[in-house]
């Protein structure tokens, strides 16, 4: 090592000195304080004694052989460590690949070529050569450290003698995986149409919109595979139903008060991957039936309108001046809806009745129901005027449903207006269910007190014009624009004062009046009382949060044509919100009797037609001419 740094061994050539030449190159060696005087004679000694060393090529620098008082080992288990060392880092390294062949190709060779120096006998320069000395500690250093050092350090400086290869590429591209593993975004509706096709072009329009959210966790598809037979075994298990890992099922509970909280039943994760879009659909029928023993034998077109393109998850009927039994209301209520449908509650007054059905996947996410009654016409021994109520909460977002029969009578304004504020007054409800935000609500107005109320039922609010001049408007009236009609409605012009209905809203009404027709026809009163047709039959709502509440559809049925009214239906969208596991589930609770009723009739008619439809076929004949 010169002054400069630089190492003569390495950068300068020489010859190797011959056997007379030890004390020439010994004077001539550069001092450094580094190197023990007396270390370098007894290495001097050790080189004389020992004339040979066996072949090997050192890397780094191989050490002359050591004293026995040294505590490193042999030099030929160094050599063949380091090549076994070498040889296991190349075969672990992918990028370097064939780099333990060439590294023992290089050992094999290299000897060869450098067989002669390395046999003959030592020289005093690398015996006492401060250079080598200075070496020597630094090899003794490096033996010394971490494997895990020795090893990188040896890989840098053999990889300049491997050679690189380059990345296998794959031909060709690689095929796409297939994530349509489960089925489209799982809505809270179903079509009408039980063509499976709906689906399929449903999921086109979405466009994969959420597609996460049909299973049960985002977490299940960080953690699945993306081999075709995970996908394969998705599709055929997952498609429908949410899959629910062992641990989920070890860890979840209920009723811990938890809105966010993984595993809640109530809560935001669970709303969320029932209603992507976080709104439930309720379809709304009112209907006065004039309290007829005959019911339509048809209910499709009140409940199952071929306009709209999916059923609802919620159908809420209010009946004023219901047929005498109700129990067969109801039944073919739940012949009309089928199997995917189940009656959460009813609850009557007279003859006031109010049914809600459910969608039977959904039952599992409704707290206990709650109902009260109101009458506003004590004398009468039949309750015909007065209110029903229903309440309950879904995920965390409360409901109050009323229908409501008002006094009748064209001039009899302030006396339904006295029953509107009896009802709001005297409704008790809730009884036991929590309400979702106790500050907004007021002691004296039920309808406060809930998140989403709808209000329903035969108002018997009047148009103030003669018939005549009525049914002038109504031929007038062109693509359903009844605003010169509504101009002389009681209710409407109430509802501006502020008089009644505070805070709730009515859709636009584009619909001819629904009272009164005579029966069986779409002919208005034509007995000699004469009377205005008016619109008796509304759907009123209103919500805690603006825009809550969306409008799909307010029309009246024509089709049904047993009674004097004609029933008006409304379709919301209405807006959800995650709850809390510390409300009163109702626990899947409904009524199973009515639903095996319901099927069985309905089973019964279609086999019916069926048979009909086959007689039909058989009694068919073909006249040819000859």
């Amino acid at each position: 090592m010169t002054e400069n740094g630089e190492d003569c061994t390495l950068n300068c050539p020489f010859e190797a000195p011959g056997k007379g030449d030890y004390g020439d190159v010994e004077s001539r060696a550069p001092k450094t304080p580094l190197v023990d005087v007396k270390s370098t004679k007894k290495n001097n000694d050790a080189g004389q004694e020992e004339r040979e060393i066996p072949e090997y090529l050192p890397r780094p620098p191989s050490l002359p052989k050591l004293s026995k008082f040294g505590k490193s080992v042999s030099v030929e288990e160094t050599v063949r460590t380091r090549k076994l060392r070498s040889s296991q880092e190349s075969l672990s390294d992918r990028a370097e690949t064939g780099s333990s062949t060439d590294s023992l190709k290089d050992d094999r060779i290299s000897p060869r070529n450098g067989q002669n120096s390395i046999t003959r006998p030592l020289s005093a320069f690398t015996v006492g050569s401060p250079v080598l000395q200075d070496r020597k500690s630094r090899v003794s250093e490096h033996e010394k450290r971490p494997h895990s050092q020795q090893s990188v350090l040896e890989d840098y400086r053999g990889r300049s003698a491997k050679m690189r290869l380059s990345p296998v590429q794959p031909t060709g591209p690689l095929p796409a995986l297939d994530k349509n593993f489960a089925s489209a975004t799982l809505r809270a509706a179903n079509r009408i149409d039980r063509d499976c096709m709906d689906y399929g072009m449903l999921v086109k329009e979405k466009g994969g919109e959420r597609l996460h959210r049909n299973l049960s966790d985002s977490r299940l598809l960080e953690n699945m595979g993306s081999d075709s037979v995970s996908v394969n075994s998705m599709k055929s298990i997952y498609s429908v139903l949410s899959p629910i890992r062992p641990q989920d099922v070890r860890n979840r509970s209920f009723l811990e008060g938890s809105m966010l909280g993984s595993g809640a039943l109530l809560g935001a994760e669970e709303l969320d991957r029932h209603f992507p879009d976080r709104r439930v659909g309720v379809y709304v029928v009112t209907w006065n039936m004039q309290g007829q023993r005959f019911l339509p034998t048809n209910l499709n077109d009140l409940l199952l309108p071929t306009d709209s393109d999916f059923a609802q998850d919620f159908y809420v009927i209010g009946v004023q001046e219901g047929c005498p039994d109700r129990r067969e209301w109801e039944t073919c209520l739940q012949e009309t809806l089928g199997p995917h449908y189940v009656m959460l509650y009813t609850a009557s007054h007279g003859v006031l009745y109010l049914t809600i059905f459910i969608r039977r996947d959904l039952m599992w996410f409704c707290s206990e129901v709650e109902h009260a009654t109101v009458t506003t016409r004590i004398i009468s021994q039949i309750k015909t005027k007065g209110a029903v109520g229903v309440t309950f909460t879904f995920f965390g977002t409360s409901f109050l449903f009323i229908t409501s029969h008002f006094t009748s009578g064209d001039a009899k304004v302030y006396e339904r207006i006295l029953d509107y504020n009896k009802i709001i007054e005297a409704l008790a409800l809730p009884k036991s269910l929590p309400d979702t935000n106790p500050y907004r609500s007021s002691p004296s107005d039920v309808t406060t007190r809930f998140d989403q109320v709808f209000w329903f039922g035969d108002f018997n609010f009047r148009l103030s014009k003669d018939r005549a001049e009525v049914e002038t408007i109504m031929k007038r009236t062109v693509g359903g624009n009844m605003s010169l009609l509504l101009e002389h409605d009681q209710l409407s012009k109430q509802m501006k004062d502020g008089s009644i209905f505070k805070g709730f809203q009515e859709a636009p009404v584009h619909f001819f009046p629904t009272y009164k027709f005579d029966i069986g026809c779409d002919n208005y009163d034509t007995t000699s009382k004469q009377r205005t047709p008016s619109y008796t039959d509304r759907v009123v709502f209103r919500s805690r949060q603006a825009n809550d509440i969306r409008v799909l559809k307010y029309n009246s049925c024509s089709s049904i044509k047993t009674s004097d009214h004609r029933p008006v239906v409304a379709i919301f969208q209405v807006k959800l919100r995650p709850g809390r596991d510390n409300i009163p589930l109702c626990g899947g609770l409904f009524d199973r009797s009515l639903y095996l009723e319901g099927i069985k009739r309905r089973m019964t008619a279609r086999e019916l037609k069926r048979r009909e439809a086959i007689s039909s076929q058989s009694s068919s004949t073909i006249c040819t001419i000859s």
